[in-house]
């Protein structure tokens, strides 16, 4: 078994809490910046424009740039599968890929053997992060690290990330936000002793990363490797 270690080094950030809308508010510094670039670089065009060539490039990096932040910053409204907030369904905490499904032991939180499952998130993808279960949350810590490629082995015990353990009817797991080599900062809103609901927006990752889910080695898998997966809409797993 693939031994999952941790290094408990700096607590959790805060962030106040988000409601639905077109853009998320996690993203809001970094949706304004490139808003602000690209209507600059749009100006540029316009006042370049007898330079018929350079006014072309620069306004198609411009309209790119207003494109890519509506996109990455985008927050959908999700329909959440009926009876999945028990606290024995697991959602999906984000969109993306399943890139990995591992027996591992968990001695952080869970200090038990678990299976890991890992999602790869895209900078296509919708990086608003949503809570996997309902119930009690009782672990929080934040590390500052360094930044692997997201799909990297040793990227959960070395990229910056942020680690949170629930407790629900069905026990207990543990997921991580997890930061790639585009993905510079990690943004989260929960703390111990929080009562979740599955499905509810808690964060998100900037700009391509990884989310784990480790749970229980008695979990009943629904997803397998390769599959692409929706933030609070795919099952990844039930808990007897």
């Amino acid at each position: 078994m693939r031994e999952c270690k941790i290094r408990i080094t700096h607590q959790e950030n805060r962030y106040p809490k988000a409601t639905m809308s077109i853009i998320t508010r996690y993203g809001y510094d970094n949706f304004f910046v490139l808003l602000g670039i690209g209507f600059a670089i749009g100006i540029a065009a316009w006042i370049l424009r007898e330079y018929r060539l350079l006014a072309i490039i620069l306004a198609v990096l411009a309209f790119a740039l207003i494109a890519f932040a509506f996109w990455f910053f985008r927050d959908p409204e999700r329909r959440i599968p009926d009876g999945a907030k028990d606290g024995r369904t697991v959602l999906s905490p984000a969109d993306g890929r399943v890139v990995q499904i591992t027996e591992c032991v968990e001695d952080e939180y869970l200090r038990d053997s678990a299976i890991q499952v890992s999602i790869f998130l895209s900078p296509l993808d919708v990086h608003v992060n949503r809570y996997p279960i309902s119930g009690v949350v009782e672990y929080v810590r934040y590390y500052p690290g360094e930044y692997l490629v997201a799909w990297h082995p040793k990227s959960s015990e070395r990229n910056e990330r942020a680690v949170i353990g629930v407790r629900s009817n069905g026990g207990k797991i543990l997921f991580r936000q997890i930061t790639g080599v585009l993905a510079r900062r990690i943004v989260f809103e929960t703390r111990v002793g929080d009562s979740i609901v599955a499905g509810e927006r808690f964060g998100m990752m900037k700009f391509g990363s990884r989310m784990d889910v480790v749970l229980p080695k008695t979990a009943i898998l629904d997803v397998t490797v390769g599959q692409r997966v929706r933030g609070a809409e795919t099952i990844l797993a039930h808990l007897p």
